[in-house]
């Protein structure tokens, strides 16, 4: 059985990152006696974050894939939460087919995440 996913991620500058998740997406930021790793959590997502300034671009990958899709509780208040706060959106808010409401965001590093809501019936 599955208990929770956590996510990893490499980032070019920590303090940036660290920044970033706190101010801009409401995470807290966690010290944990390593200066190259800092935890960001919220809710139920917890996100590893390691300083490694020769890693490849995010966008060098193909820049096609989202490290990760979280399920929220009211996707257009975060949309306009977000949005007020000047977030990089990479996909528009709108209905999918497939029966979630969703929006696309970049992260300061290049990451991106989903966020989503089953649409309302």
């Amino acid at each position: 059985m599955i208990k929770n996913a956590r996510y990893v991620i490499a980032v070019p500058d920590l303090e940036r990152s660290a920044a970033f998740y706190r101010d801009m997406l409401g995470f807290t930021v966690h010290e944990i006696g390593n200066a190259g790793w800092r935890f960001f959590v919220k809710d139920h997502c917890f996100i590893m974050a390691g300083e490694c300034r020769d890693a490849m671009p995010v966008a060098d990958t193909g820049d096609h894939s989202y490290f990760a899709y979280l399920d929220v509780d009211d996707v257009d208040a975060l949309h306009a939460e977000l949005s007020a706060k000047g977030v990089e959106l990479v996909k528009p808010l709108r209905s999918e087919v497939w029966g979630q409401r969703e929006f696309g965001i970049r992260t300061v590093d290049g990451h991106r995440i989903m966020f989503g809501s089953p649409v309302a019936a």
